[in-house]
This record gives C-alpha cells, sequence and structure tokens, in this order.
C-alpha cells in the first residue's frame, strides 16, 4: 500500500483494492440511471452521447498533460542533481532531491486518471458493457502466463483485433 493511502480504522481491507472500488463505483454508476437530471451521471447516461464521449476525450488528455507535468519535475530534478554533481566532481553516486511540485503532480496525475475511469465507466454503462465483460477483453489480450487463474473470457466470436 502506497504511504499517501491508509484503511479507515474499523474497516477491513478486501482482497483487491482495485476490483472493489471499480465494482462499487460501476453498482453506483449504474444506480444513478433512475436519479433524475439533477444528477451529474444520470445526465451523462441519457442525454446525447457526445457529452460523455467529449469526456472521455478531455479528461484523456488531462492525463497526458499531468504525466507531462510530472515528467517535467523529474527531468528538471534530474538536471539539477547532474549540475551539482558535476560541480562538486563526484559523479559515482547521485542523490536526486524531488522538490514538493513533483509530489503535487503525481497528485494531480492520479485524481485525472480517476476521472478518466469513472468517464469511462459511464460509456460501458451507457452501452451495457459490464465489469465481468470488460474485464474479459483485458483477459483475452493476455497470454495464458499473465492471465489470472480462473480470469473471464470472450467467446471468439467476440474478439475485436482494431479495425
Amino acid at each position: 500500500m502506497s504511504d499517501k493511502t491508509y484503511i479507515p480504522s474499523g474497516e477491513e481491507a478486501p482482497a483487491l483494492q482495485i476490483g472493489s472500488t471499480l465494482e462499487a463505483l460501476a453498482a453506483t454508476i449504474a444506480g444513478r440511471r433512475g436519479a433524475g437530471e439533477e444528477s451529474y451521471t444520470y445526465r451523462l447516461l441519457t442525454s446525447s452521447p457526445d457529452e460523455v464521449l467529449k469526456k472521455v476525450m478531455e479528461e484523456a488528455g488531462e492525463v497526458a498533460l499531468a504525466a507531462k507535468d510530472v515528467e517535467a519535475w523529474a527531468t528538471s530534478s534530474l538536471a539539477a542533481a547532474l549540475a551539482a554533481a558535476g560541480a562538486d566532481g563526484a559523479a559515482d553516486e547521485l542523490a536526486v532531491q524531488l522538490p514538493p511540485e513533483y509530489d503535487a503532480a503525481i497528485d494531480h496525475l492520479r485524481y485525472e486518471a480517476a476521472d478518466v475511469v469513472y468517464h469511462l465507466l459511464v460509456v460501458l454503462e451507457r452501452y451495457g458493457i459490464d465489469l465481468d465483460e470488460f474485464a474479459a477483453e483485458l483477459n483475452n489480450r493476455m497470454t495464458d502466463a499473465e492471465r489470472p487463474n480462473g480470469g473471464v473470457r470472450l467467446y471468439e466470436e467476440h474478439v475485436e483485433r482494431g479495425k
């Protein structure tokens, strides 16, 4: 577990954090079908498909920009460490001190990635693709050695390999 995360006191951790979280989020999204116009998720599920599809594209772009920010902070920190090592003449070991902005950039990347996943799950719900079917698609892309034992699979007639 990351040093940024915790399990609330008195709660037991699920066997798989990501699986439990995605299942809970997918169920919440599905439950919003009957929520009414006041619900953002309801509006994404029932309005023009362009609305949610634009959000997926927008959020994916924000992930790319956030990742570039992380890379920029890491690169500038490495460059500063190299410059300092060159000035001191000590190049055997390099100590890179990442600034607080690097950590903030990582947090922002995680936030934007969560937005992409949420909006992607709304798209999947909108078109009737449940998490098991989505998992089957991912499992079909893995080799036998990589795929989890007992992982759900797609029947061959439903396997699409790009267009």
